[in-house]
């Protein structure tokens, strides 16, 4: 059975004389203008078509659904993405920093990730920049490793981004709001019933975001390598097994 043809295969319409020159380029960054500014409610084919001064329906010779303009806009997005390093952990490390500071500039993203696979160019260069900076490493390693980072990024991501939704829904921001619960915490927690989570928020680092960040990152590589090494290790004690064994036959 042939596979349906999808967005980043079908070809665009002609060229033809007319007042507003569309493209599929033109279209996404419109739509994540609306997104950056309004937030996804704000994204149809009807309202991209008004940003861009054109008719409704000549979006649809670009664009099936709004669920392809969502797959194409966040394809965009990983174009900001340029994982980087010398070996594989500072790249790891470049693309959960990079992933990040993307969400940051397009807070809509963190709707969108993880929600089901991406395949379009630019993140599919993306994994495969990450996956090739593992070479060397057992595929077995390799792919839950990466899904690991990857699943720590979107949970921070949607952590911060619904933090910063609450601060704008409240009028609080994270001081005002421990301001205002401080005095109930110290209230409970006087009562000696939770006594070692008292000492955490009493005694324990309060680090800012950008550091809780890159502190849990590095525990999360710091497991990985530990994981690559453990494996390493048994690969090397098998192989001088069997030249012993060799050896005695």
């Amino acid at each position: 059975m042939v596979g349906r043809m999808v967005v980043w295969e079908r070809p665009e319409p002609p060229d033809r004389p007319v007042p507003v020159p569309l493209s599929r380029e033109r279209i996404v960054r419109a739509a994540i203008g609306l997104a950056d500014a309004d937030g996804l409610d704000a994204v149809s084919l009807r309202k991209v078509a008004a940003a861009l001064d054109a008719g409704p329906m000549r979006l649809y010779g670009y664009i099936e659904t709004k669920e392809e303009l969502l797959d194409l806009m966040v394809d965009a997005v990983y174009a900001e993405i340029h994982p980087s390093g010398d070996g594989w952990r500072q790249v790891l490390r470049s693309l959960a920093e990079g992933t990040r500071q993307a969400a940051a500039r397009h807070e809509w993203l963190a709707d969108l990730l993880g929600k089901r696979p991406q395949l379009g160019p630019n993140t599919l260069a993306t994994g495969d920049a990450v996956v090739a900076a593992m070479g060397g490493v057992d595929l077995d390693v390799v792919v839950p490793a990466v899904a690991a980072v990857s699943a720590y990024v979107v949970g921070v991501i949607r952590r911060e981004i619904t933090e910063r939704r609450a601060e704008r829904a409240s009028g609080l921001d994270l001081k005002q709001f421990q301001a205002a619960y401080g005095p109930y915490l110290e209230r409970t927690f006087a009562t000696g019933r939770f006594p070692a989570l008292a000492t955490v928020v009493r005694d324990g680092p309060h680090l800012s975001a950008d550091e809780n960040f890159r502190t849990g990152l590095e525990f999360l590589l710091d497991g990985i390598e530990a994981r690559i090494s453990h494996r390493r290790a048994a690969e090397g004690d098998d192989a001088d097994k069997a030249d012993e064994e060799s050896a005695e036959a």
